[in-house]
């Protein structure tokens, strides 16, 4: 257990990380993946039409569920690897600032308004038969959240596996089958590694994860802003615009705490600064 000043709270409050909410959400993404592989490998794809979101189906005013479900639903292991991994620590973090109950409906609205931004985009840009997954637009709004709250503080995006995503979608069409599964399984391996060579003590091996550094504040628009550019030339497998309905609900958070609490804000930025 660790004591935790509070920003919603004039006194210090313990927390167990043992039962906390953000873990409780990890460990929910991983039961409802585990239970997706199952329901995959017994019903096939009835079960993506079921609980992920499909524009199309949502248009239809079928299924409206899915906008719940798909928050837990991940297209791969390493998907959701890749999530939780986020999750945990920025979860954790945020956790310990603004407390269980708002980090919940900040998580929840997140996603939620990430799935219609989705649905939104599709019937503008195309693709409307596509399904998404993924907590990623829930994620982008605790992103979102302690941008404001937060804005200093240093956190480290690791640029290598998005270099390596944008690499894999360009070279794909152009290699035969056989070769494009080979290439993708390097790919995921070298991503894997990578995420884990950001905790090394070796400095030479922390840089092949190609970390940078930067303030908190930048990490939610660095993270949007060059993969939606290359969006506009290549099909990547990632919904930005639920990234951004997400993190658009994070800041709108994060400026009502820092107005209702501008003391608090004011003294946490100091510890960050």
């Amino acid at each position: 257990m660790v004591r935790v000043y509070r920003i919603d709270s004039s006194r210090k409050e313990i927390i167990d990380f043992g039962s906390n909410l953000t873990n409780k959400l990890v460990i929910a993404n991983i039961i409802f993946y585990i239970l997706m592989i199952f329901g995959i490998g017994f019903y096939g794809d009835k079960i993506i039409d079921l609980f992920a979101l499909t524009p199309s189906i949502i248009l239809s005013g079928k299924n409206l569920w899915s906008f719940l479900t798909s928050m837990f639903m991940h297209g791969s292991f390493f998907h959701l690897f890749a999530n939780m991994f986020s999750l945990f620590f920025i979860g954790n973090f945020l956790e310990k600032i603004i407390g269980r109950k708002r980090i919940f409906w900040v998580y929840l609205i997140s996603g939620l308004v990430g799935g219609i931004f989705y649905v939104l985009a599709t019937i503008i840009f195309g693709g409307i038969d596509i399904p998404a997954v993924g907590a990623s637009g829930a994620l982008f709004g605790l992103l979102g959240v302690l941008a404001v709250l937060v804005p200093n503080s240093k956190i480290y995006l690791i640029t290598g596996p998005l270099i390596l995503i944008v690499f894999e979608v360009i070279a794909i069409p152009f290699l035969p089958a056989s070769l494009a599964s080979i290439v993708s399984t390097i790919v995921n391996i070298l991503i894997l590694l990578m995420i884990f060579a950001i905790f090394s003590f070796n400095q030479n091996f922390r840089k092949f994860a190609v970390p940078l550094e930067l303030s908190m504040w930048m990490l939610p628009f660095v993270a949007i802003i060059p993969l939606a550019i290359v969006g506009l030339f290549v099909t990547l497998p990632i919904g930005n615009s639920a990234h951004f309905g997400g993190l658009l609900v994070g800041l709108i958070y994060g400026f009502y705490l820092k107005n209702k609490f501008p003391r608090k804000t004011a003294d946490l930025n100091k510890r960050f600064h």
